[in-house]
């Protein structure tokens, strides 16, 4: 057989059932397959580029990326089908603020999913060539691929794209990782999904701590708290680290406040990502304190150690400013000394915040010994608020 060209399995329709069922076997609550043809909504993708809304992540808006999420055949010449699938994740128990105590998202709880699915990818690839007794070009993504993932997903069948941009299905709520499988094989797509279901609901907009989305189902990434926490690199801008809250990696707030979620709040998914609920609570205190080595150990194996240890100290240091517990000054005390400056520039706004006289007196010893410019113009404005509020 020739999969190079167009062609059908001859019991197509049954390889098909047959790979859903193994997908399934695998964990994958959800499988839908869908052509390959160009995204409808590619203007939508670009105008957002144009708009400035992917903020500091300049991989999304390079040539080569616009061109492979133009057309699928860019990334696989050969494809014919794409295979698309979700899979749960556990809401964390991360609904309400707890003093000295930051939150973590709910899809970083436990290991990495980046890690966790690919190989169950390649299985589902393996499964396929035994199926049809020969190579088939592929090619797996989870949240790695230059493709219009939920535009393909909900061509697949998999659900809507929410108001919060979020692809939302309505047995399963949204609380779950997409993942996709390029194929060289020809597959009977699926019925899109093209009902919307948000109807004139707007509480994620509403409930969005940074105002970050928008009202054409986009969000400027920019201002969202994924991003702050995750993406960004540097420095957090000042007049968005208060609406941050206590959230230190991610946020779930537009996730938790849709009403497709509310009926899964309090059901355990079963999850191949061994995730703790405790762990979405970090104590902001002894976060303060971490080292590499312990940054490294606690995150092995977790999305978290994306933002390395600077990027995490960074968050927990503006968690720590937001909740403004005097119990937190004496480790804000001792971050004053790390050796990043990042994570010193953000102690001092914190120390701003809580404010007392232990935090006036370190700032004003740190303001005299402190050579970055950055960390001493930080603690020049955190001084000037501890001023206005005393």
């Amino acid at each position: 057989m020739d999969l190079q060209s167009n062609v059908l399995i001859p019991d197509f329709k049954s390889l098909k059932q047959l790979i859903k069922k193994k997908a399934r076997q695998l964990g994958f609550s959800l499988v839908g397959v869908t052509t390959c043809e160009p995204p409808a909504h590619l203007n939508v993708y670009q105008n957002w580029i144009a708009a400035g809304y992917h903020g500091e992540m300049g991989w999304l808006a390079t040539e080569r990326a616009i061109k492979r999420r133009a057309d699928p055949h860019e990334i696989l010449k050969e494809c014919q089908s794409i295979l698309v699938l979700g899979m749960l994740y556990e809401q964390a128990d991360n609904f309400r603020k707890r003093d000295d105590h930051g939150r973590i998202a709910s899809y970083a709880i436990g290991k990495d999913y980046h890690d966790r699915i690919p190989p169950l990818l390649r299985e589902i690839v393996r499964y396929i060539e035994e199926q049809v007794g020969e190579h088939v070009p592929n090619r797996v993504y989870t949240d790695t691929g230059s493709i219009m993932e939920r535009e393909i997903a909900q061509r697949a069948g998999l659900g809507w794209i929410g108001k919060n941009t979020c692809l939302i299905n309505p047995k399963e709520g949204s609380y779950f990782f997409l993942a996709e499988i390029f194929l060289g094989i020809a597959l009977d797509a699926d019925e899109p999904f093209l009902s919307d279901q948000c109807g004139s609901c707007t509480r994620c907009i509403e409930a969005c701590p940074t105002s970050c989305i928008l009202p054409n189902r986009t969000i400027d990434a920019s201002r969202c708290i994924s991003y702050l926490t995750i993406e960004l690199k540097s420095e957090i801008p000042e007049e968005l680290r208060a609406l941050i809250g206590d959230w230190v990696f991610g946020c779930d707030v537009c996730q938790q406040v849709c009403p497709w979620n509310q009926p899964f709040s309090t059901y355990k998914k079963q999850s191949i990502f061994d995730g703790s609920t405790s762990a979405s609570y970090p104590d902001l205190d002894e976060s303060l304190s971490l080292t590499t080595e312990k940054f490294n150990r606690l995150f092995k194996g977790s999305a978290v150690k994306r933002t390395k240890r600077r990027g995490y100290l960074r968050n927990i240091a503006v968690a720590a400013g937001n909740q403004g517990s005097p119990n937190l000054v004496k480790s804000l005390v001792n971050a004053m000394q790390d050796p990043e400056s990042l994570v010193r520039r953000h102690v001092a706004w914190a120390l701003g915040q809580i404010g007392g006289d232990e935090a006036l007196d370190v700032l004003r010893i740190a303001a005299q010994k402190e050579t970055d410019e950055q960390v001493l113009d930080e603690i020049n404005n955190a001084l000037e608020t501890c001023f206005e509020r005393s």
